[in-house]
């Protein structure tokens, strides 16, 4: 099913005003109602490898089994769709493959990279992450942060010992607890959740929600909603005011309709064949 007339989707990465160049990579494919973010970490350039080979492998993965192949999403286990069993095991593949360059290519030791990927699928959609990439959801002018990072901050504040004020001020931002090409094998978090029409999904790396904060973010996607080209320039460009410490990469994602998964041919004969009964 081709979605890219009911999903909306933006896409705008920028290197910031300190880095050298930007290890983000962000893509999105509209058909498949697709968008991935990945922040790479590593030494010179070495980030920038894992989050292309995140990204890619990401997109090849999910284009394949939904369309390449046309042999349709793998089985449904007893507790995710057949799309998010697709979304989970392409990044499991995705980490096998950074942590086996990471191995193999000197100078790629020691590389990694956080991940969040958006799919949606039959007025459904899958959130999957890995770090502290983040999804936000923008509903009837609400904002919630969809994933929990895998950062040191949340852990200390999920273990009660510091209040999210105090763990920004005496943590470190950037110390991730997980990532991709740092293990053989990686723990992927998974959502899944009705998509509404109207929804503005925010996937973003740390270098927007580190620099711009979740109010000025709800603001700001309220204030442009009639135009997401324009909410994720602003977005980056408040990111690079306040100091652009970081690549920042933004994808705006919307629901223009609802989008039901198309009925098989066989169904469609069964429904036939009892209309005509």
């Amino acid at each position: 099913m081709d979605l890219s007339s009911k999903i909306e989707l933006v896409n705008v990465s920028d290197t910031g005003m300190k880095r050298p160049h930007n290890e983000d990579s962000a893509i999105t494919d509209p058909t498949m109602g697709l968008a991935v973010v990945a922040d790479g970490m590593g030494g010179y350039k070495a980030g920038e490898v894992a989050s292309a080979i995140a990204a890619k492998a990401i997109l090849d993965a999910v284009r394949d089994e939904l369309y390449t192949a046309h042999k349709g999403p793998r089985e449904a286990d007893t507790d995710l769709s057949a799309e998010a069993v697709l979304v989970r095991d392409s990044i499991v593949d995705a980490n096998r493959h950074i942590f086996r360059t990471a191995t193999d290519v000197p100078q790629c030791h020691g590389m990694g990279t956080t991940v969040v990927v958006v799919l949606f699928y039959n007025n459904m959609v899958t959130i999957a992450h890995v770090g502290d990439s983040r999804v936000y959801r923008l509903r009837n002018g609400d904002l919630a942060q969809i994933t929990s990072d895998h950062s040191l901050v949340q852990e200390l504040i999920d273990r009660g010992f510091f209040t999210p004020e105090e763990a920004e001020a005496n943590t470190p931002k950037n110390l991730v607890t997980r990532a991709l090409g740092i293990d053989e094998k990686v723990d992927v978090d998974v959502q899944q959740h009705a998509a509404k029409s109207g929804d503005i999904y925010l996937l973003c790396s740390d270098g927007l929600n580190d620099m711009v904060d979740d109010e000025e973010i709800r603001l700001t996607l309220s204030k442009y909603s009639g135009n997401l080209v324009e909410a994720a320039h602003e977005l980056v460009r408040l990111a690079n005011e306040s100091g652009g410490k970081d690549n920042i990469s933004v994808v705006l994602a919307r629901p223009r309709a609802p989008f039901p998964a198309q009925a098989g041919i066989f169904s469609k004969l069964v429904g036939l064949l009892k209309r005509g009964s």
